[in-house]
């Protein structure tokens, strides 16, 4: 979005470059990407409301702080409701006019962007291959053979061919980010909940999340600030914000072995990737992904597959051969499930999540390949459901754990098709994504980051350094690593005497005193663990305001001096580490 925004800023006119986009968009036109035109009032009236807010002022600067997406076209897939336009979710029979926008989608608009066309999707939003659509069938940028991905078919076509820099999808099981790994793009999947779905057909509704696919992290990040918040019209909407950066070096889990299928190169891919992470100094850390692949069996083996069968219900019973034949012999599945059905199954899924709570203290996110093939149409014509459930292997269990993901682009395979792999973290992690997302593909800091959760930034050095005994006291608080740096060379640090595990006293010195620099960790605490946190301390210790060598003051650990008196002075290691180090050898 960076070209359009410079245009703003330089005082040009995006009169011409949003004809220009409203004409790629209807040069696409017999390739099943769209559904439905802005038409010609609607888009006059959008141009109207930019005229106007361009002549709220001549300072571009301050128009973008107030709208931070002035006049850049989107698209919206076709689930997902544009006050005044049709929403058919690729079924002719279910078109209705939408009353109102989706919650998204007015923040959009609020926002000064310009929406420009509704995008084909799988019917219902059911599928991750973008073949079930009475509409057309779009393929894979790279290759008209292959299939584009799907359920957001057309939003992520319309982003690759560069008719708009950004668009919405949604994703239950993967359709935000499948599609994204096969066109090259950047999918960003937000923790469930953290952008409303008021507005939006449901997929499945305990699950549906609202996506974006773009061309750049930085771009997916600034649509995600402008759409995540709170919604009182959306009994499922939970905003948690998150940390906001990765530990200083991050544990990455990966497949421990991957299964790929078809022809289009996937497994050497996958190890380039794998290099590349190490490379940017990653500890991979191979996972087991059973349990992971049970969640994800939950999704369309069990009862889970009746939300679908909630939405679409009557038209069923009334129409069946409105349906996609296909999706209708998916959502039918429905009629297998009882109600004690459903509640075994949630009891299973509640075990399962208990089980892998615990992965979070092993690694610090997950890297998977997005899909483990790109079929071509003609296999997923053979077996469209086999095919179509393969490609889910790595997506379908994100949402049901509540969890987050992004898929980035990673290069190509050696047939020239586009590659791309999925971070996946804890719910609430999307920020964290986000700046592993852009160091990953080389990009500057967000130009616009998505909330975060307020946290204390607390020094730590002795027994709460990262490895030693008390570090889980941190760590199961959800506090991230921010840096390892020294103290202010005004410290002295002792060893108390009778402490288990063994503690240091840290205590600051009067200029002249011999103080030192003094090795620390900086942590940043989620401020609502701030209070659970202090209640671990223990007298002598206690957390007061500590000067670092750049000069900055945060928040860390100090020493009464009355307990320094018969303590060890340990200065001259320069740190806790090296003192225990000393001890062993």
């Amino acid at each position: 979005m960076a070209a359009w925004q410079a245009l703003l800023l330089q005082g040009g006119d995006p009169l011409p470059a949003l004809q220009a986009a409203r004409d790629r968009a209807a040069a696409l036109d017999g390739q099943g990407v769209f559904i439905h035109h802005c038409s010609a009032d609607d888009w006059a009236a959008q141009l109207a409301t930019l005229v106007l807010r361009l002549a709220e002022g001549p300072d571009r600067a301050a128009l973008l702080k107030r709208y931070p997406l002035l006049g850049v076209p989107f698209v919206v897939k076709d689930n997902i409701d544009i006050a005044g336009a049709p929403t058919t979710a690729a079924c002719p029979a279910y078109a209705h006019v939408a009353a109102a926008s989706a919650t998204a989608v007015r923040k959009l608009l609020d926002a000064g962007a310009l929406w420009l066309a509704k995008a084909n999707l799988d019917q219902f939003a059911t599928g991750l291959v973008g073949t079930r659509s009475p509409y057309g069938r779009p393929a894979c940028v790279a290759d008209a053979t292959r299939i584009s991905g799907g359920s957001s078919a057309g939003s992520a076509v319309a982003v690759a061919r560069g008719v708009v820099p950004f668009a919405l999808g949604t994703d239950t099981a993967g359709s935000g980010r499948v599609p994204a790994g096969f066109n090259g793009l950047v999918g960003l999947k937000p923790t469930p909940g953290r952008v409303s779905t008021a507005g939006v057909l449901p997929a499945c509704r305990t699950l549906d999340c609202v996506s974006v696919f773009a061309h750049g992290v930085g771009d997916a990040a600034a649509v995600l600030s402008v759409i995540e918040g709170a919604d009182p019209v959306d009994a499922y909407s939970r905003f948690e914000p998150g940390p906001a950066a990765p530990p200083a070096q991050l544990r990455v889990g990966v497949p421990a072995a991957p299964p790929f299928s078809g022809d289009a190169g996937y497994a050497p891919a996958w190890q380039a990737a794998l290099e590349q992470a190490r490379l940017d100094g990653h500890h991979l850390v191979e996972i087991d992904f059973a349990p992971l692949q049970a969640v994800a069996a939950l999704l369309y083996d069990g009862p889970w597959v009746a939300e679908r069968h909630a939405v679409v219900r009557t038209l069923l019973a009334d129409d069946p051969g409105a349906l996609d034949a296909t999706v209708r012999q998916v959502i039918e599945k429905a009629h297998a499930f009882s109600a004690t059905d459903t509640f075994v199954a949630q009891y299973r899924l509640r075990a399962l999540q208990a089980e892998l709570a615990g992965l979070w203290r092993q690694v610090d996110v997950l890297m998977v390949p997005t899909a483990p093939g790109h079929p071509t149409f003609d296999e997923v014509d053979a077996d469209p459901v086999g095919a179509n459930a393969r490609l889910g292997l790595y997506t379908n269990f994100v949402n049901l754990l509540g969890w987050s993901a992004l898929a980035v682009p990673a290069g190509e395979t050696a047939a020239g098709l586009p590659f791309g792999v999925t971070f996946i973290g804890p719910g609430g992690h999307d920020v964290v994504l986000a700046e592993v997302g852009r160091a990953w593909l080389g990009e500057g800091p967000l130009p616009r980051r998505p909330a975060v959760a307020a946290t204390l930034p607390l020094a730590v050095v002795g027994a709460h350094l990262s490895g030693l005994p008390l570090n889980g006291q941190l760590t199961e608080r959800g506090a991230v690593l921010l840096e390892r740096t020294h103290t202010a060379p005004e410290y002295r640090l002792y060893a108390l005497p009778g402490t288990v595990p063994p503690k240091p006293g840290l205590q600051r010195c009067a200029p002249g005193e011999g103080g030192a620099a003094i090795a620390v960790e900086v942590w940043a605490v989620p401020m609502q663990a701030v209070g659970s946190f202090l209640a671990l301390i223990p007298p002598p210790l206690g957390l007061g305001s500590i000067a670092l060598a750049d000069g900055r003051h945060v928040h860390g650990f100090l020493c009464e001096a009355h307990a320094l008196r018969q303590a060890e002075d340990v200065t001259a290691f320069g740190g806790w580490r090296a003192y225990l180090a000393s001890r062993s050898a």
